[in-house]
């Protein structure tokens, strides 16, 4: 096939997770179970910040990641909404471009708010006395600055390799949303650059997250062992319980999609696989700090009791 300027590219087809029109109300219905994550995030972030009890760092991270969890679904989310609602898979080179950014700055944003919130938790088990010189304000928004920083640059670097990128004439994207690599994949002109980059910049901004968050756990868990008191233990894992959960939940997800990657070639397969990783942990995050965090449901049944008595 010829390759088109990239410039005479107006369009997309996002193919989405199935052809079969009898599951589109099925899956339409699914997805509109992210007015959930929304609901479950704004609700964490209005008990945190309706009780000063909770404005400490953990607290503030916690509304950072559920403000993020919002974020990342609103740029997925109702596109594929409207797609099904209206029947019409195309998405313009420009809004394609920009879910694109927007996916990966927050998606590399949600790996490190995990990595800094774990090594919150470790602060606050193994430098107790210490905790709130060590993460003072000013530390935690750096820690937050720095990470949307890292993100937005990340992010406006892969949307540049597309814009330099040829497509030829098939501009179908097997997914329902524009994935980066799928872009890529679509590429007429040698993409080999990218791909090296794809797999450079993965290992890296995967990684680093990730062997912070290793290192925080094990260093939790070294200084749980040395504590004398079953009751010290226990505070501990209630500390870091949901934090932890939240990880497992997300980097779990992650190598599920991994694998599917690795273990099938249908775009399709893949495509359903990573609904597992972009959008169930953001759901299920505000069920676990609600259900896990002692303080988070005592406020929110506090939120809820004053609703009620407001009616």
């Amino acid at each position: 096939m010829e390759p088109t300027n990239q410039t005479t590219v107006s369009e997309f087809l996002l193919l989405g997770l199935t052809d079969d029109p009898t599951l589109q109300p099925l899956i339409f219905s699914l997805f509109l179970s992210y007015l959930v994550t929304i609901l479950g995030n704004l609700l964490i972030i209005l008990a945190v910040n309706s009780d000063p009890h909770l404005h400490n760092p953990m607290y503030f991270f916690l509304c950072s990641l559920s403000f993020n969890d919002i974020c990342l679904g609103t740029c997925i989310i109702p596109k594929m909404l409207l797609s099904i609602q209206n029947q019409d898979q195309r998405i313009t080179y420009a809004g394609c471009l920009t879910q694109v950014c927007f996916v990966i700055v927050f998606a590399l944003l949600e790996k490190f708010f995990l990595g800094v919130m774990s090594y919150d938790c470790s602060v606050a088990i193994c430098h107790t006395l210490r905790y709130r010189v060590i993460m003072n304000p000013c530390l935690c928004v750096l820690l937050i600055m720095i990470s949307l920083l890292i993100s937005i640059f990340h992010g406006l670097l892969r949307s540049l390799m597309v814009l330099r990128l040829s497509f030829c004439v098939d501009l179908e994207i097997p997914h329902f949303f524009c994935d980066f690599a799928q872009v890529v994949n679509l590429a007429c002109s040698d993409s080999l650059v990218e791909n090296i980059l794809i797999y450079v910049s993965s290992c890296i901004f995967v990684g680093v997250p990730l062997s912070g968050i290793i290192f925080s756990y094990i260093h939790i868990m070294s200084s749980v062992l040395r504590m004398p008191s079953s009751e010290g233990n226990h505070k501990a894992f209630s500390t870091c319980g949901s934090p932890l959960s939240v990880v497992s939940l997300f980097y779990g997800t992650g190598f599920g999609v991994y694998i599917s990657f690795a273990v099938t070639e249908s775009p399709r397969k893949s495509a359903v696989a990573s609904v597992m990783y972009t959008l169930v942990p953001q759901m299920l995050n505000p069920f676990i700090y609600s259900l896990r965090n002692r303080d988070m449901k005592e406020v929110l049944r506090k939120l809820t009791g004053m609703r009620t008595s407001l009616l």
